[in-house]
């Protein structure tokens, strides 16, 4: 044990300095000159994790847990410290999570001494020959450092990357010797970063308001970018002047009153959406890429001009041609919001969107999905107002992307890039990050990546309650091999007893019905810590739209 100030210090005075509060972090033998500086900080809260993955997704859902809460507060990053090699490598799933959502990670790790960096083979515990370079196309950038001195730069330089739009995930790496060494520079206190606005060309402007101003029936497709921007406000505005409907994509649930006269939801997978999204003859798509989702699988076919506005260059056009507009959506709408002219509300966009939200009511009806349409009902109703939701890749988390009304009840999943093990460890890290309770709804396949975190959420008493939808399997692939080969292979698992599981931790249980979820969501989400709801329920997919679309 020693009081001597060393480069760890310097790593810890720079996060506290550029507003950090919380740290999510798991030790290594690289990594313990940095571990030794927060025991020596007691103003930054330090949370564990089990596994580095699920660390990586607790400081993704506590990032967005805080933006959520206070969205036009400082960009809130989210460091992240593991140790070298196998310890870093196992975040690279969650950090891909982060880019894809754009959620301000900051990821740092140990790495070995520096003599060993450039790829000497020199036999070090956990060395790589080239470590940076697994992340190089994952994270938004990546800053390495050699010496003390490089340490307080490196992190300003890190930090600023991570809040300027898009926001994303970045990476630093600092040799074990460095770490170690004497800090050789005085106590860091005055450091701070300052995101670069991105804000849109005002001929850029000028051109997408015309072409608004001419539109006969534009349309927005809010992506979520919008909620990144925290432009919830502007975009109703911009909306209600133009009389445009408003879709949004699955990460901008939220971002428009789900039950506004305008509002066309979120049922991007239902061809009616998509066709009303082709027919506009002005689409305004707003922080988004029109990816594979947002565009029923690349079937979408617009038959009108495209005005994209995307804080990623590398989005622009890279799917349609578009006016396209490199912006924060934020900034672009509150500068179209000058320029456009508003609309007399004649009730034909309101009736169009009326008739969109009743024929795909009427094709659900058709496929006798009456359980999960209530299923996902009870889970919205035994949440108090305000309550967070985390969701990881399962049939009622599908449901939700589409169903979900997310006004007072935000919700996250891990739609970004697709992997399992989301919905506990993020909601772990809201939880730290947000006063009351926050639910956590895996199925059974995907609660076994983080099963362990519930020892997590004892030691840090974290008040998060988890459903588990037990199918006895990976759900959505058996229906997916079903659907295409008539039988399905490598889907079915052998499970614990969840209730026995979850008691085993110390954590509160009950196994629950269809008709008794909502109550026992409720009380669990009543009583304060983490808590565990086994819902043993198979349930359906609504059914593709877009296979026989050309």
């Amino acid at each position: 044990m020693t009081d001597r100030r060393i480069g760890g210090d310097l790593v810890v005075e720079a996060l506290r300095a550029l507003g950090a509060e919380t740290v999510f972090g798991l030790p290594g033998q690289h990594a313990l000159g940095l571990f030794d500086a927060l025991r020596r900080t007691p103003e930054l809260r330090v949370i564990s994790s089990r596994v580095e993955n699920n660390l990586a997704f607790a400081a993704d859902g506590h990032a967005r847990a805080r933006l959520a809460a206070d969205p036009s507060g400082p960009v809130p990053v989210t460091p992240m410290i593991v140790s070298t090699g196998p310890g870093a490598l196992l975040t690279l799933s969650s950090l891909q999570e982060s880019r894809a959502a754009a959620v301000p990670v900051l990821g740092i790790a140990s790495q070995v001494p520096v003599a060993g960096l450039g790829g000497g083979r020199h036999g070090y515990l956990h060395e790589l020959l080239d470590q940076q370079a697994s992340f190089r196309d994952v994270v938004k950038s990546v800053h390495v450092v050699r010496t003390a001195s490089q340490i307080p730069g490196a992190l300003r330089a890190a930090w600023q990357s991570a809040a300027t739009p898009p926001y994303g995930p970045v990476w630093v790496e600092i040799p074990q010797d460095v770490l170690l060494a004497p800090a050789g520079l005085p106590p860091i206190t005055g450091i701070s970063a300052a995101p670069a606005r991105l804000d849109p060309l005002p001929e850029l402007i000028d051109e997408a308001a015309r072409l608004l101003a001419g539109a006969e029936s534009p349309v927005i497709l809010a992506g979520g970018g919008v909620a990144r921007a925290a432009a919830a406000g502007q975009l109703l505005e911009l909306a209600e002047a133009l009389r445009a409907p408003v879709l949004s994509t699955f990460g901008a649930k939220g971002v428009f009153p789900w039950e506004h006269p305008l509002s066309g939801q979120s049922w991007l997978e239902d061809w009616y959406s998509t066709e009303f999204l082709a027919a506009a003859d002005v689409l305004l798509v707003l922080g988004s890429g029109l990816g594979e989702l947002s565009s029923n699988y690349h079937r979408f076919a617009p038959r009108g001009r495209i005005i994209q506005v995307e804080a990623d260059a590398g989005k622009l056009e890279s799917n349609y041609p578009a006016l396209g507009l490199h912006a924060d959506a934020g900034l672009a709408l509150s500068a179209l919001l000058e320029k456009v002219p508003r609309r007399t509300p004649d009730g034909r966009a309101e009736q169009a969107v009326a008739e969109l939200r009743k024929k795909i009511q009427a094709r659900l009806r058709e496929q006798d999905l009456g359980l999960e349409q209530r299923v996902l009902a009870e889970v919205r109703a035994a949440l108090p107002e305000g309550t967070p939701s985390f969701w990881d890749m399962t049939i009622l988390g599908y449901w939700a992307w589409s169903a979900w009304n997310a006004d007072g009840a935000p919700l996250h999943s891990a739609q970004g890039a697709g992997g399992l093990g989301f919905g506990l460890p993020a909601a772990l890290g809201a939880a730290a990050a947000t006063a009351g309770p926050v639910l956590a709804v895996s199925g059974d396949g995907g609660a076994m990546y983080g099963i362990a975190e519930l020892a997590t959420a004892v030691q840090h008493r974290l008040d998060v309650t988890w459903l588990i939808v037990d199918d006895g399997g990976y759900g959505i692939l058996r229906e997916y091999l079903t659907d295409a080969f008539g039988e399905s292979t490598g889907t079915e698992l052998a499970r614990p007893d969840f209730v026995a599981l979850a008691a085993a931790f110390g954590v509160p249980a009950v196994e629950s019905t269809a008709e008794r979820l909502r109550q026992d969501l409720a009380a669990a989400l009543r009583t304060p810590g983490p808590s565990v709801v086994v819902l043993p329920q198979r349930l359906r997919m609504f059914a593709p739209t877009h296979l026989d679309q050309r």
